[in-house]
């Protein structure tokens, strides 16, 4: 059976650092779009970041470009989500998610991603910046 597993989320202040970690077990991430969704209370969930299966093409949306990062690390079938400069407004659950068609489509106002595609969502871990 497929699961995926997110790690890493917790409490830290603000400009601080967390990295998420999604495990996959049952199936690998090859072949697969991975990427991290989140979802603040009262708001939408939104696409994070997302990264091929070779790991050369990576997408961040602009609310979080220049302070996260994804990569993958296919020997440990983990992607992560690396979190610096963190802001109050980053309090989310964070989703991890995988996708066998193109996460990353062309939006009303540029690139985003597309949850509708989604094969897998992970349970999701809590990351609350605090001020």
């Amino acid at each position: 059976e497929a699961h995926l597993v997110e790690s890493g989320g917790g409490l830290v202040q603000v400009g601080g650092s967390l990295r998420l970690s999604c495990a996959a077990s049952g199936f690998t991430f090859d072949d697969l779009d991975v990427a991290w969704f989140r979802q603040a209370p009262g708001r939408e969930r939104e696409g994070v970041a997302c990264i091929g299966s070779s790991g050369d093409n990576t997408f961040l949306a602009q609310s979080v470009k220049g302070r996260f990062s994804i990569s993958t690390n296919n020997a440990k079938n983990t992607v992560y989500l690396e979190m610096n400069s963190l802001k109050p407004e980053d309090t989310a659950v964070y989703y991890c998610a995988v996708s066998e068609d193109d996460l990353v489509v062309a939006g009303p106002t540029g690139l985003e991603l597309d949850e509708s595609v989604v094969n897998y969502w992970g349970k999701g871990t809590l990351v609350t910046v605090s001020a």
